[in-house]
């Protein structure tokens, strides 16, 4: 663990990493030495970071921020004692531009975005070989992972308890088109190195996957430590949601890693270039349709209809595609009408206190 870390001028705002969000507040190292001890930053009381382009957002586990206080300027501490010497609060005042952003819907209870993780260079799609692969969330989350701007990467888990996880792993691959997928057994260490491999310095990597996928035992393999908790998993391999936050945990070689909650309910928000992405075969046989507006149903010289029925491509992935795209355009007609709701409420707003400002001039109420 690092001493120290390089400060700015006297008064000078420090440029932070967000380890971990909290309710009104954040814990932040240093951006440029991500291996110090955290400390905490107070949000605004909405819980909102200014932008540079004068939006506000709620700061998420991997953000740049800029942090005050009457000690920021000060040596980070060097462990959890010397806390203590840092009595100031901090105080998170702005929100630097995501270079990548994971983005989820909030469980489909209304048309909101969570974004999950920022800035981070490598997603891991973890998914599990025992029991069988679930080939559509496997898409789903290769879609999660295209509309961030990170790298995907596949991972399948408990190879040790399948006689052919390298066969099962070719099949995955299969629907993880121009993905890296990787068969691993976190008890014996088999199939890890191209994962180390992807840990250098500096590299942010996010986990995602369903609960009892073996994530937060693969974390911890990889850093070495135990860092996030693991449990019990039942016998339909569903997993018991061991990790309850998201959290940045840095590795010994520079690398950090984001452990995120199981996703049960996984709301997509995709661009159509992140559909286009994870189904690349259906991209490329609809190229060849008749008719550029085809949908792929019944009309004639449909190119993708015809790979089904000839068995170049399962049905089942042209259903998935038909799935996640209904499910993408609903999502995004449900955040369109909310941008508009809000944007009605602004000027709502704007008028109401406009007419108090002329009302309290003594101008005749309108």
């Amino acid at each position: 663990m690092s001493t120290s870390a390089p400060q700015p001028p006297a008064g000078a705002p420090l440029r932070a990493r967000v380890v971990r969000a909290e309710r009104g507040a954040v814990l932040v190292v240093p951006d440029a030495d991500l291996g110090a001890v955290a400390r905490r930053a107070e949000l605004p009381r909405d819980g909102l970071l200014p932008l540079p382009d004068g939006t506000r957002t709620p700061p998420t586990v991997g953000d740049v921020v800029d942090v005050v206080g009457d000690d920021a300027g000060e040596t980070w501490p060097a462990d959890e004692h010397a806390t203590a010497l840092h009595a100031t609060a901090l105080r998170a005042t702005g929100l630097h531009p995501r270079r990548t952003a994971v983005v989820r819907d909030s469980a489909g209870r209304t048309s909101l975005e969570q974004v999950v993780a920022a800035n981070v260079d490598v997603v891991l799609v973890v998914e599990h070989l025992d029991p069988d692969p679930d080939l559509g969330r496997v898409e789903r989350l290769l879609t999660l992972a295209w509309r961030s701007g990170a790298r995907p990467v596949v991972v399948l888990t408990k190879a040790d308890l399948v006689p052919d996880p390298d066969g099962m792993a070719a099949e995955v691959a299969q629907v993880a088109i121009g993905v890296d997928v990787h068969a691993v057994s976190v008890l014996d260490g088999a199939g890890l190195e191209p994962l180390r491999a992807l840990l250098a310095p500096g590299v942010a990597i996010v986990v995602v996957g369903a609960s009892g996928a073996g994530k937060s035992s693969l974390v911890n393999r990889l850093a070495g430590r135990e860092v996030m908790a693991t449990g019990e998993v039942r016998v339909d391999g569903r997993g018991r949601h061991t990790t309850t936050h998201r959290e940045l945990v840095p590795l010994a070689d520079g690398a950090v890693l984001v452990d995120t909650p199981g996703l049960r309910g996984i709301g997509l928000v995709a661009a159509p270039e992140a559909l286009d992405a994870t189904f690349a075969d259906v991209t490329a046989l609809a190229a060849a349709c008749r008719f550029t507006d085809c949908s792929h149903e019944r009309e004639p010289g449909c190119a993708v209809q015809a790979a089904v029925a000839s068995g170049e491509l399962p049905a089942r992935r042209l259903a998935s595609w038909r799935k996640l795209a209904r499910e993408a355009a609903y999502q995004a007609r449900r955040a369109d009408a909310r941008l508009a709701a809000e944007e009605r409420a602004r000027w709502r707003r704007i008028t109401r206190d406009h007419h108090r400002a002329l009302r309290g001039r003594g101008a005749p109420r309108p």
